[in-house]
């Protein structure tokens, strides 16, 4: 099959957009059209994105429907908050992806507790592994013009804990997720404590005691992986690395689990998945083996004496975190291949 997708992307000047057009530029069915952003309209890409060398020369245009119009796909790269209202005045029959959370959630009520304002509505979710009950999320991506990005931390704790939740050997009343966070996660801006000085001798949590606003999403997803209660402690940390989450997850074994069971529900449920991977037993996951890949290692454990089932997923939060789901679930939305143009190699050391 070969078809031609003309892609625009939003906020090309940023990590995220940055990525997007990463992975993107490689894919063989793709075309990078219009690249916008807000402050640095008229720039060059390459002085914000100098890795990007094949689209180094192309001009940032402002972000307006009008420059993003006439794509197959627009890719939306954009602050919380903000996508929104560009994507109500794109056409309905362009395939429009919003890696910002503007459309992640389904209750309104969550939307305005954590993120304040008016809800934008709900998109179809672009985390093709998620269990329904139904499958998997992807049956529900062919065809579609609208798609939802997860949120990073989303990604990592979901595909962590849900075969768990799904298989009914834990717990999901009394789960605590303590994240290790790269500094991308937290974007471009400038700030004093995500200056290289700072950050390169710390490690510093940040919204803590149940403030973050990926907590209503994971809960959303664990509930559609079959959990009829979710309650969480979640707790990301910044830590000295450019990209990257690890994330350690612990909950509660259910009565009659057992360490075989516990695993055996990790390794059915991933068998099959082309970017989600159980690590042989004894093996732990780390930051470095996903850097650059659209892939989550993971190894799930019992701690006997805590009664706690312990989870480890790594995941590079820029592309399996993002830019690859999106690309990811764009192949669905669109009939191509689910693994085309991505990788599943980290780059290291």
């Amino acid at each position: 099959m070969h078809m031609s997708v003309s892609i625009a992307v939003a906020g090309a000047s940023g990590y995220v957009g940055g990525e997007v057009l990463r992975v993107l530029a490689r894919h063989p069915e793709v075309t990078i059209g219009a690249l916008t952003a807000h402050s640095s309209a008229g720039d060059r890409l390459g002085a914000h994105q100098g890795h990007l060398v094949s689209l180094a020369d192309r001009v940032i245009e402002p972000t307006t429907p009008q420059n993003l119009a006439g794509h197959d796909v627009v890719v939306l790269a954009l602050p919380h908050g903000a996508s929104g209202e560009v994507a109500a005045q794109l056409p309905a029959d362009t395939l429009v992806i919003d890696c910002g959370a503007d459309h992640r959630l389904a209750s309104s009520e969550d939307w305005v507790e954590y993120y304040g304002g008016e809800h934008a509505g709900t998109w179809p979710y672009g985390m093709p592994e998620l269990i329904t009950s139904t499958g998997r999320q992807r049956d529900a991506l062919p065809g579609v013009d609208r798609i939802a990005v997860p949120g990073c931390n989303v990604t990592a704790v979901t595909l962590g804990l849900q075969p768990g939740v799904a298989a009914g050997v834990v717990e999901p009343t009394d789960i605590v997720a303590v994240l290790a966070n790269g500094y991308s996660g937290a974007g471009k801006k400038l700030s004093p404590h995500l200056l290289a000085s700072e950050g390169l001798g710390m490690a510093q949590p940040y919204a803590v005691g149940g403030t973050h606003r990926h907590i209503p999403e994971i809960a959303q997803n664990l509930r559609s992986a079959g959990a009829a209660d979710v309650r969480i402690s979640f707790t990301p940390t910044l830590v000295p690395m450019s990209r990257g989450i690890l994330a350690t997850v612990t909950a509660p074994l259910a009565a009659g689990a057992d360490a075989d069971s516990v695993r055996a529900a990790w390794v059915s449920a991933y068998a099959d998945e082309p970017f989600v991977h159980v690590l042989p037993e004894g093996q732990w996951p780390s930051t470095a083996m996903t850097l650059g890949a659209n892939t989550a290692l993971m190894q799930v454990a019992v701690d006997a004496k805590a009664g706690r089932v312990v989870v480890v997923c790594a995941i590079d939060n820029l592309v399996k975190g993002t830019a690859g789901a999106a690309a990811q679930s764009m192949n669905l939305a669109l009939g191509l291949p689910e693994t085309m143009g991505l990788i599943t190699e980290g780059v290291a050391p």
